[in-house]
Order: C-alpha cells, then sequence, then structure tokens
C-alpha cells in the first residue's frame, strides 16, 4: 500500500466527519473506490489539452456537415 492510498479506517473516518457514518463491512469497500476515483482523476489532470476551450465555449450543433470529400 502506497502512502496516497486510504486506509479502510481513514475511509471511515472521512465519512463520518463528512456525517455519512458507514457501517462496519462498508469501510474497505469505501477506501477501495475512494483510490481508484482518486487514480482516475490524477490521471486525468495529467493530460495537456493545450489550446482547447473550456466546455462552456462549446456550443453543440454549431458545426457545418458537408459532404465534399
Amino acid at each position: 500500500m502506497s502512502a496516497s492510498e486510504l486506509t479502510p479506517l481513514e475511509a471511515a473516518r472521512r465519512a463520518a466527519r463528512s456525517g455519512l457514518p458507514l457501517a462496519q463491512d462498508r469501510h474497505a469497500e469505501v477506501a477501495a473506490t475512494a483510490d481508484h476515483i482518486h487514480a482516475v482523476v490524477s490521471l486525468l489532470r495529467e493530460l495537456d489539452f493545450g489550446e482547447t476551450p473550456p466546455a462552456a465555449t462549446y456550443r453543440a450543433g454549431g458545426e457545418r456537415h458537408d459532404a465534399a470529400v
């Protein structure tokens, strides 16, 4: 286990502090799920979007479709 992984006890403590007490049998599953989410978000943060505008500036349906090849 790396230092960044959430232990079941820490997951339970953080959930309780947030007002979401967990049953004893859920601690390990919640910790594993939180670790997975953290890993996915970490990978997404590494992506380089360059000059890609934020989604708020995108207008659906604004594309021009033509059949010219």
